[in-house]
């Protein structure tokens, strides 16, 4: 597989994740996929994955996830991402990278880093310029 359909394919998952149901969801992952995170436990398993991120979009009035930036090699890739959405009726932009390892064309592994502060949603890194990223939005 090429890295460009690697990139495509995290792009149909992040859109999947803002509009697809959880079964659309998983079928961007390998059976035993695992998503590592800074802010929870892992979750394995396609379908877990699935169901994990429509409550997720749920909680958040409709987010919606962007690729920012993305470096690839191989079967492995990078990115940096934007994820927009709604709580308590205030709009918030989540800020990350994560690293891809993939499989059979499929995901199967990322490695989620950004900070979740449930008393003010919202994180980025400190005095960088997203106006060049938030004009792709």
């Amino acid at each position: 597989m090429s890295t460009d359909s690697h990139l495509n394919l995290i792009r149909a998952y992040f859109a999947a994740c803002g509009i697809a149901s959880a079964d659309e969801i998983a079928a961007h992952f390998t059976e035993g996929a695992t998503i590592y995170d800074t802010n929870h436990a892992p979750v394995v398993g396609r379908e877990r994955i699935g169901a994990f991120w429509a409550q997720v979009r749920e909680r958040w009035s409709g987010a919606r996830w962007i690729v920012d930036n993305a470096i690839e090699d191989g079967d492995t890739a990078a990115i940096e991402w934007s994820m927009h959405g709604v709580a308590d009726g205030q709009p918030f932009t989540f800020r990350g990278s994560e690293h891809y390892r993939f499989r059979d064309g499929l995901i199967d592994e990322i490695r989620q880093y950004w900070t979740y502060d449930p008393e003010q949603p919202g994180s980025a890194l400190v005095d960088f310029d997203y106006s060049e990223f938030d004009a792709q939005d």
